[in-house]
């Protein structure tokens, strides 16, 4: 005949007797872990909507195309403005891996919706001189009406950005509409897309590279070169296009890839996400506080209890194993509801904005995990407490 050891408490026999203070209060218990779960679904929505939002742009950026290289100009060894050459363009196209090269000139000239406008109020707008492929080149289509082609390239016709279009007050192009670019009248033919890689792209006014020299007094040279090159070559095409597009200069020009800037964007945690992942530390350590308290009134409460229970056997062990085990059960329950709470939130958020739904291991994982600890933390000390008290004591009637 086999006999158990005096004072083991089973697993099955320790839930269930871990249970009973929760059962029995019910309210209060889940007010202690309303705490617990505001602060782990905090923690759990920040950090997966972060993921998912990190998703969605590298996918943005997937769809749009890791293959983009900016050209510009740098600085002159005096400290000022270097310039690209006129022909850089060209001679950037004659580089074998390099399957589209566009260009943009920024010009002087400002842009208004009328004459009347105070010259200060630019609204960050720059007017542009543009090659006639420069959509394609930098993934954005044509949101309403047309881009430049070779005829409307030589005449006062512009093509807005999406936000140009905004601060301007142009919603929709109707006919004959127009704004004031550099003390003359340009005709509207067309507004873009966002452009996601180019940004730039969005705050300008476009207009054709002829009509740039003709009406806005351009000098002609290049201030962003936009080349897109075979996927497998793009670093070495990165490698041999500031010689390429200034070879007297090679110094004097930049090269960048828009995609790298987005990819280490995504990356980077911000402030904000730290603040609200602070604020969920905040509401987790409320939390714990809330079990903390409700197992000190739990051991007063159930002094009887306690004492009845070491009257009949059992250890000082297994009543602090009880108690212990009985604020872990609770902030393991409002771990489980704040996880829950966290991923739904995380999901209808994404889908709201058309990501695709991150929930890493380290959001639910660690959020769990946290709150375990913190309801093991908050209840050592009541379980302790419980555990010294001696069956006379705890049976005296007060």
């Amino acid at each position: 005949m086999t006999t158990s050891a005096p004072g083991r408490l089973y697993p099955a026999d320790l839930a269930r007797t871990a249970s009973v203070g929760l059962r029995t209060r019910r309210m209060r218990a889940a007010l202690s872990a309303l705490g617990i779960a505001i602060g782990v679904a905090a923690m759990v929505a920040v950090l997966g909507l972060s993921a998912s939002s990190q998703a969605g742009l590298l996918a943005e950026i997937d769809k749009l195309g890791t293959n983009l290289l900016k050209v510009s100009p740098g600085q002159q060894l005096g400290g000022g403005d270097a310039k690209l050459p006129v022909e850089a363009p060209s001679m950037i196209a004659r580089v074998g891996p390099v399957e589209t090269v566009q260009s943009t000139g920024k010009t002087e000239a400002m842009a208004y919706r009328s004459p009347h406008i105070p010259s200060i109020n630019t609204n960050s707008i720059t007017v542009n001189a543009t090659s006639l492929d420069l959509p394609d080149a930098v993934r954005t289509t044509v949101a309403q009406g047309r881009y430049l082609n070779a005829a409307t390239a030589k005449q006062p016709v512009a093509v807005l950005g999406s936000a140009a279009a905004g601060r301007l007050g142009i919603a929709k192009i109707h006919p004959g509409a127009r704004i004031w670019v550099g003390g003359q009248w340009f005709y509207i033919v067309g507004i873009l897309n966002s452009a996601t890689l180019t940004p730039e792209i969005d705050s300008s006014v476009l207009v054709g590279y002829p009509a740039a020299q003709k009406y806005l007094h351009f000098d002609g040279h290049p201030s962003t070169v936009y080349v897109r090159a075979d996927t497998d070559q793009v670093t070495d095409v990165q490698g041999v296009l500031a010689a390429t597009a200034n070879p007297q200069n090679p110094d004097q020009v930049s090269v960048s890839k828009p995609s790298a800037a987005l990819v280490a964007r995504a990356a980077t945690k911000s402030a904000l996400n730290g603040l609200f992942l602070g604020l969920g530390a905040v509401a987790l350590l409320v939390g714990g506080i809330g079990v903390a308290n409700t197992m000190v009134i739990s051991v007063l409460e159930r002094r009887s209890e306690i004492g009845l229970r070491r009257a009949l056997g059992a250890t000082k062990g297994n009543i602090r194993i009880q108690f212990l085990s009985e604020a872990v059960l609770l902030a393991a329950l409002g771990g489980v509801v704040g996880v829950a709470l966290g991923v739904v939130s995380t999901a209808v958020f994404a889908q709201v904005k058309g990501w695709a739904t991150v929930v890493p291991t380290l959001a639910w994982g660690g959020g769990l995990g946290a709150a375990i600890a913190i309801g093991a933390i908050a209840g050592l000390l009541p379980a302790l407490r419980a555990a010294r008290m001696q069956p006379t004591e705890a049976l005296r009637i007060s």
